[in-house]
């Protein structure tokens, strides 16, 4: 039995419907994940990536229906493109994540930016949108990327997490944009939150929340101090870090891990604890 079918609408909760997008890949899981927020006058989460077939299903399945606002975590490809086509097609706002477009030049390490993103409007953090029987209020959790924002629906507790906390791995954090900092802060900002439910964009829902993002500082903070001890050897060059910290890791995963590992590197240095000269790091002086 398929327990992630693609083209075909499920009910997760009262108020949510979910979409399998038919993009799986090592960085999505088995797709992206567009939900569906209440019934007759409706929010669309995370319209996915410029796929027809997937709009197409999404449209039949909201026949009837009354789309009010079109809301997007942040603006990787998997995520936002179909949010214009569902516009076009439905006349609902753009709603969300802050427009962000990064030229990175270097080899990429998850989805690329969507450089036509273009919001009706851009939410701050605790402002909402709501529509009839639903309230979502916008929680910024910048650290995957800048621009990242999750969707709490108040009248049930649940949050669409979008990538900063996913039901199957850790997020990716890649700079120049990605930042560790940022997203350790926003990790501890929503282990201070009460939310009942997390609704990621990949992988399943996640009712034990608290404990999965112990887990996943726990996770970070491991990893930092891998870094340092390889750093006290002298072994300073991200290759070298990533060749023994991720034995057995998916080859295509490693320009990924490559990126963490300088994103954790960044985080130290502005810490004060290390330094670099030219590609290679050091422990500060």
């Amino acid at each position: 039995m398929n327990d992630w079918p693609t083209g075909r609408m499920e009910s997760v909760d009262p108020l949510v419907r979910r979409l399998l997008a038919p993009n799986p890949s090592p960085f999505t899981f088995t797709g992206t994940q567009t939900y569906i927020v209440g019934h007759g006058e409706i929010a669309v989460i995370d319209p996915g990536p410029d796929d027809d077939a997937h709009l197409s299903v999404l449209l039949g399945a909201l026949k009837g229906e009354r789309v009010v606002a079109i809301l997007c975590t942040h603006t990787h490809r998997d995520h936002s493109p179909a949010a214009r086509a569902l516009k076009a097609a439905t006349g609902a706002p753009i709603i969300g994540c802050a427009a962000l477009a990064i030229d990175d030049r270097g080899p990429r390490a998850d989805a690329a930016f969507d450089f036509d993103y273009a919001p009706d409007q851009v939410l701050a953090d605790g402002e909402t949108v709501a529509g009839e029987g639903w309230t979502l209020e916008a929680v910024a959790t910048p650290g995957h990327t800048s621009n990242h924002l999750c969707f709490a629906l108040r009248e049930n507790g649940a949050l669409f997490t979008g990538d900063h906390v996913m039901g199957w791995s850790t997020t990716v954090v890649a700079p120049p944009d990605g930042n560790m900092t940022a997203y350790m802060d926003s990790l501890d900002k929503l282990r201070l939150r009460e939310d009942r439910i997390y609704y990621p964009a990949h992988g399943p829902a996640v009712e034990k929340h608290q404990q999965l993002i112990r887990g996943m500082m726990g996770h970070r903070k491991q990893r930092e101090r891998q870094i340092l001890r390889h750093l006290e050897r002298g072994e300073g060059e991200i290759e070298t870090m990533v060749g023994q910290m991720y034995k057995g890791l998916d080859p295509r995963l490693h320009v990924a891990a490559g990126r963490s590992v300088l994103a954790h590197l960044l985080d130290l240095e502005g810490r004060g604890m290390v330094a670099r000269d030219g590609d290679t790091w050091r422990l500060a002086a």
